[in-house]
């Protein structure tokens, strides 16, 4: 039987995709911080469990209410996109400009 169970897991989402959206990005979070020896920005395990796997730490956190689902906004999202579009022009023309350069040496 799954601890916690999935109906009480389902009252802190909107639905199974958020769900384990979540509880997937969680466990990412938690598996850095463990990898990183504590030295990373993420914040490590909020719940006193003796559960080793970070997936199922991540869904007791979010069974606690310790860590929630936030959808972002179709701004944010499309801000999101021109930030990565910028940053990918601006590596292409760094690579391009070094190429150049090599060549011209």
């Amino acid at each position: 039987m799954m601890s916690p169970q999935i109906e009480k897991l389902m009252e802190r989402t909107k639905s199974k995709f958020s769900l384990v959206t979540l509880a997937a990005k969680r466990a990412r979070e938690i598996t850095e911080y463990s990898g990183n020896l504590r030295m990373s920005e993420v914040v490590g395990p909020t719940v006193q469990t003796v559960s080793t796997k970070h997936l199922s730490v991540a869904f007791e956190e979010i069974a606690a209410d310790k860590v929630r689902f936030v959808a972002k906004t179709l701004e944010e999202v499309r801000a999101e996109i021109a930030e990565r579009q910028r940053l990918e022009d601006e590596a292409n023309a760094l690579a391009a400009s070094e190429e150049t350069q090599e060549e011209q040496a």
